[in-house]
């Protein structure tokens, strides 16, 4: 009793220190296959910075060599598992040849007979064929724990911006949008607004121009709910948008961004994800109001084309027009507009121009623009300088200003057109 006592004693204390250290090799294994794989899908998606710079083999080096530390890591990783399968081994092995030991001796002295000896060994293998499943178990169950270890640290993230308790839908009647003295920061040591306050009525066009870093984007990530404002209150007709769910929100704000990102599948997929279930019918209207219909028919595949990895095989202004004509099929009261023109040739940034001068009608419109010459038209202009509001009023208005910040911003930039 006291072999298999001790013998079941080192097995188990064996067997969880060897895991334990198993772990941390399983661990950096896992870690540089992740470094490899990030390194190979950024060479993929930044491919053409890698021909840019005529970088092919230094991104080959960088994945070999990352490849070379994973194997390594999975090397020693085998190599331990080994070393615990040997010693698990070795222990029942020594454990039963003690016994066997043992009960031969007591053979030989006649205080047990053959049937004895032969009872004993069938015991010590009823013992150690369930500890060396339990011993596989334990070690399966660990190194699959720690596989899964990144998910488990992302499940236990908090979430930045969750809905309150008892949130209720956003109702919207107009679509009025008011910021009331609203401070927000991404870190405390930096503000990026200091007390912005603005209304945009129901239906009007509201442009919000400024320098860089001046906080206009900020505002369009507090509206779509991105991030929650540390001081202030960002309503939508009277609602907090703190106090409605997340989902209502985004259902009511359409965004058209700077670059408009799509789907390695068809024009048609692309469009019709504004709205799920969206028929061929009102995928073709969206792309009417968008003015891309006349450019999809114009395609051998029509709106079955694939369009490639994030769009590649459509130029700037295409790929502009597809997000809008997603945008419409959403069919939003609410539309932002984060410099959707800014990347864009004068005369197909007319064409965009058009075509969200029609997607803006009967919507509240908050445009983030670089170009005023897209929002001369605009209800209201708000110029940002540094966090604040500097400027307030139509584009006449503004200009009117001979001294400020907006004028001085409009005839700089028509200067560089008459240069261009």
């Amino acid at each position: 009793l006291l072999i298999v006592a001790v013998t079941i004693g080192l097995y188990v204390w064996f067997t969880f220190a060897v895991t334990e250290w198993r772990v941390k090799l399983r661990r950096e294994m896992n870690k540089q296959d992740t470094d490899a794989n990030q390194k190979a899908i950024d060479s993929l998606l930044n491919y053409e910075t890698v021909k840019y710079f005529n970088a092919e083999v230094r991104e080959a080096d960088r994945y070999d060599s990352s490849m070379r530390a994973y194997a390594a890591a999975a090397l020693k990783t085998a190599y331990s598992l080994a070393f615990l399968n040997f010693g698990q081994s070795v222990l029942i092995t020594l454990g039963l040849i003690g016994v066997m030991v043992l009960a031969a001796i007591g053979v030989q002295n006649g205080t047990l007979t053959v049937g004895d000896f032969v009872m004993v060994n069938a015991y010590m293998i009823q013992i150690t064929v369930p500890l060396n499943f339990l011993g596989t178990v334990y070690r399966e169950i660990r190194q699959s724990l720690v596989d899964m270890g990144e998910m488990f640290d992302l499940l236990e993230q908090p979430a930045d911006v969750s809905d309150r308790d008892g949130a209720g839908k956003l109702a919207v009647n107009g679509g009025r949008i008011t910021l009331r003295d609203v401070h927000f920061g991404y870190d405390t040591e930096r503000q990026i607004l200091k007390g912005v306050s603005l209304q945009a009525e129901a239906g009007q066009t509201v442009a919000i121009v400024g320098s860089t870093g001046s906080g206009k984007s900020t505002i369009g990530r507090l509206l779509f709910r991105f991030y929650d404002v540390t001081g202030g209150a960002l309503l939508i007709d009277g609602q907090d948008v703190r106090d409605v769910t997340q989902a209502s929100l985004h259902d009511a704000i359409g965004v058209v961004p700077q670059d408009t990102v799509l789907f390695n599948d068809t024009i048609g997929y692309n469009i019709g994800y504004g709205l799920d279930g969206s028929t061929q019918e009102q995928i073709e209207q969206a792309a009417r109001d968008a003015q891309i219909h006349d450019f999809i028919l114009s395609l051998p595949d029509g709106y079955q084309t694939t369009v490639g990895e994030r769009g590649l095989k459509l130029s700037g202004g295409e790929k502009q027009r597809v997000g809008i004509a997603r945008t419409l099929l959403k069919d939003p009261p609410i539309l932002l507009l984060d410099e959707a023109t800014s990347a864009l040739d004068s005369d197909t940034e007319q064409e965009i121009k058009e075509a969200l001068a029609r997607a803006g009608k009967g919507r509240t419109v908050i445009t983030i623009a670089h170009r005023l010459s897209t929002i001369a038209e605009a209800d209201q202009i708000v110029v940002l300088e540094r966090g604040e509001i500097s400027e307030v009023g139509t584009h006449d208005e503004l200009l009117a200003l001979a001294e400020g910040r907006y004028a001085h911003l409009w005839h700089r930039q028509q200067a560089d057109q008459e240069v261009a």
